[in-house]
């Protein structure tokens, strides 16, 4: 049986080629993604995700302060030239979400649940990706494309400097996002027999 956001979850597809031709605001474009992470859910709802959005030349800056990074990473100039060219289709794009988690808040619970502390850190990455999926269906949703990357810890201190980031967020992803300019290609399931047990 499909319903409405079952087709949204079918529509929601890693997009790679992005591109700038979002007719929707930054002002629109913000309120969508702030509304979908502040509706994810989180363990004892404690709200740990934190996110920057980069628009423009911040955008931009991003993906180029990642190339530059990663040079020193690449064994071979062939090699980072392919690597530069896959950073040019995410600078691409219209925009980049930067996802963090407080872990103030993550080593705040461990000392306030004691018999739960080893289960935060966990748990945080779980409210992760609540708000990382919630986020990529509503952009979908609005016909918009994304893709997620996860170029952390290595652009870690470049980001932190460039983007005044509290030395309590830790970064844990990077999702570009932009008009759909070629869509996903087919997606392939496993079976459902080695995915799902069913007791009636």
């Amino acid at each position: 049986m499909e319903t409405k956001f079952t087709a949204l979850q079918t529509n929601r597809r890693t997009i790679y080629a992005l591109g700038k031709d979002v007719a929707a605001s930054n002002t629109d474009l913000t309120q969508i993604i702030e509304t979908a992470i502040k509706n994810a859910p989180s363990a004892f709802n404690n709200q740990t995700t934190r996110a920057v959005i980069l628009f423009n030349h911040y955008h931009d800056q991003l993906w180029e302060m990642t190339a530059d990074r990663l040079k020193s990473e690449v064994p071979t100039e062939a090699a980072y030239q392919k690597t530069v060219a896959k950073l040019n289709g995410f600078k691409a794009a219209y925009g980049t979400i930067l996802y963090f988690t407080d872990t103030a808040v993550v080593k705040q619970n461990e000392a306030d649940f004691p018999l739960y502390a080893a289960n935060f850190a966990d748990w945080a990455e779980q409210a992760q990706g609540n708000a990382q999926y919630s986020v990529w269906v509503s952009l979908a949703e609005n016909q918009i494309g994304a893709n997620l990357q996860h170029y952390n810890p290595l652009i870690d201190d470049q980001v932190a400097k460039a983007f005044d980031i509290p030395a309590n967020w830790k970064l844990r992803a990077q999702m570009p996002f932009g008009s759909i300019e070629a869509p996903a290609g087919p997606k392939e399931f496993m079976a459902d027999s080695d995915r799902f047990k069913i007791f009636e």
